[in-house]
């Protein structure tokens, strides 16, 4: 249950990350409000606090959160952009995903 905990807990990270460079995105690619910066701003700080939230070292943690990241990206690519996504971008979010599993989940004598 603990690596159902941290892969679950990367990605609401990864969507608190994905939020906070959206909404500056809309701003000044789209022509949006400037206000969208606000909320922006305190996804990104939500970002930084959840990636506190991990038990092990900071650099393992972003190494790994990395993998989770690239997925929710492309979920994220047709969800919200309405891009349906290749068969190379699923071979290579589930790619990324192997290598999160691998850098998260691996046996440590420490």
């Amino acid at each position: 249950m603990p690596e159902l905990k941290t892969a679950g807990l990367f990605f609401i990270t990864a969507i608190a990350e994905i939020v906070g460079c959206y909404l500056p995105y809309l701003w000044l690619r789209e022509g949006k409000t400037i206000w969208l910066l606000v909320p922006g701003a305190l996804s990104l700080a939500v970002f930084a606090w959840l990636l506190s939230l991990h038990p092990t070292a900071a650099g393992r943690v972003y190494a790994a959160y990395g993998g989770v990241y690239i997925f929710t990206a492309i979920l994220w690519l047709w969800a919200v952009d309405g891009i349906r996504p290749t068969v190379w971008d699923f071979v290579g979010s589930s790619v990324a995903i192997l290598g999160m599993a691998i850098i998260m989940f691996a046996p440590r004598s420490t």
